[in-house]
């Protein structure tokens, strides 16, 4: 259960990550040094330092091939901001390429977990 806990923070941060990228798009949208961009530019970064020491904290209770390969999902986060924030379409090939990213990771997981059993 102690690694559940893990697993869900990792995904946080990723999530964290993923949302520093919304911040730089609308930091994007502003006119260059205005108090909108600077700000805005900082919450990136915010985000970006949240992340690091998040991702510090997870690779110390988690495998990094684990932790690694669960990174791929703020593609996945990446679609759904889009959509949510800036009203971007889903197409078919980022539907299906998430269900593939997601199940490339449970599989990468499950594999990992049954190693470690194994030991």
């Amino acid at each position: 259960m102690k690694q559940a806990k893990w697993f869900l923070l990792l995904h946080l941060i990723l999530g964290i990550y993923a949302t520093s990228s919304v911040f730089s798009k609308l930091a994007a949208q502003q006119p260059f040094l205005s108090m909108a961009f600077i700000l805005l530019y900082g919450a990136m970064m915010l985000a970006l330092v949240v992340y690091a020491f998040g991702w510090q904290q997870v690779i110390k209770h988690l495998p990094l091939t684990t932790a690694y390969a669960n990174k791929a999902v703020t593609v996945v986060w990446g679609i759904l901001l889009g959509f949510l924030i800036f009203g971007e379409g889903i197409t078919l090939r980022q539907a299906v390429g998430a269900v593939i990213i997601i199940a490339g990771i449970l599989l990468f997981v499950r594999a990992d977990q049954e190693g470690e059993e194994h030991k």
